[in-house]
């Protein structure tokens, strides 16, 4: 009969445990690796490639799904830049400071290295869209001219803008509106500080009507700045990940502008869509383990919105994967 050897079973059972320690760490471990905030973006492309429907569609074929949501912390100077793929951020920042002053010609961002709109700017697509009498480059009345001079009649370069002498509207200056209000303690906590880029009236004179359709500030706890965003038609591989950097960015630049704290950026989406040249791409994105978040710091406080430069902004480390390039189709 063998012999029971107390010292033995005691050494069994420290590495027993030693074993289901490692075991519960590792579990633990995936769980807040998986807690990472970009497994939402990640998750919803596996959601589309998985059970998305094949649509033929204005410009292409694309596999698409209807309604989802994510939300982001903006805590601490987060920013979430995706870091599955590196995200050209000053592009990003430089086309929403262009917005931020109410800007419609795209040689202004030509200038600065940046060609997002090229192609719905270009000759060919202004005149598919019967703006026959624009400009090449010129984008009409798009986003920035709906958050600063809303409704404002808009008249391309050789037609008579007639706006003063018939006193016709100025347009909402809705942005600023925004502001004041929450610079105001007693204004700050309102449920309708909006801002839309969706005019019915103007849509058939913008290049391309407007896909981030409308924004809603709200503050809570006396200075907590979030940002919600609504966007009808999202090209989820090469647009989200700018959509999401941008509204990040206009977040934490009201919130210092204002005095207030940049807290979170909740974005609800209606048409999420990947072309099918993207989908290799995504595929190949999913496989990706995302690495922490960015911070960003804002250098100072200007009196003025429009006198924001790319270089009062610092984004601090951000770690990311190599670029995946695919072709936008306009």
């Amino acid at each position: 009969m063998k012999q029971y050897n107390l010292s033995e079973e005691n050494e069994k059972n420290e590495e027993n445990e030693k074993n289901l320690n490692n075991i519960s760490n590792n579990i633990f471990s995936n769980i807040k690796k998986f807690e990472h905030e970009e497994y939402q973006y990640l998750n919803i492309i596996q959601h589309i490639l998985e059970n998305g429907f094949w649509e033929d569609g204005r410009n292409g074929k694309t596999k698409s799904i209807f309604g989802n949501s994510m939300r982001f912390s903006l805590k601490d100077g987060k920013i979430p830049i995706l870091t599955t793929k590196k995200t050209a951020w000053k592009t990003c920042l430089k086309e929403l400071l262009w917005f931020i002053r109410g800007e419609t010609n795209n040689k202004i961002l030509k200038e600065q290295g940046v060609h997002i709109w090229d192609a719905n700017g270009s000759r060919e697509f202004l005149d598919s869209r019967g703006l026959f009498n624009y400009e090449e480059d010129e984008l009409g009345p798009i986003y920035g001219r709906q958050w600063r001079q809303f409704n404002k009649p808009f008249f391309s370069k050789g037609q008579e803008d007639v706006t003063k002498e018939e006193g016709i509207d100025e347009g909402i200056d809705q942005l600023q509106q925004i502001i004041d209000a929450l610079k105001d303690p007693k204004q700050r906590t309102s449920r309708r500080l909006i801002m839309t880029a969706w005019n019915p009236c103007q849509l058939h004179q913008m290049a391309l009507p407007p896909c981030h359709i409308l924004c809603q500030f709200n503050v809570h706890d006396g200075n907590k700045l979030s940002c919600m965003m609504v966007q009808r038609s999202c090209d989820f591989f090469l647009g989200s990940c700018f959509n999401i950097a941008s509204y990040s960015l206009l977040t934490h630049l009201i919130a210092k502008h204002c005095g207030l704290q940049a807290y979170e950026f909740v974005y609800f989406m209606g048409n999420v869509h990947l072309y099918e040249n993207a989908i290799d791409a995504a595929k190949l994105q999913i496989t990706r383990e995302p690495f922490e978040f960015p911070t960003l710091s804002i250098s100072q406080i200007k009196e003025n919105i429009n006198d924001y430069q790319v270089e009062d902004f610092e984004i601090h480390n951000y770690k990311h994967h190599e670029v995946i390039k695919v072709e936008m189709i306009a």
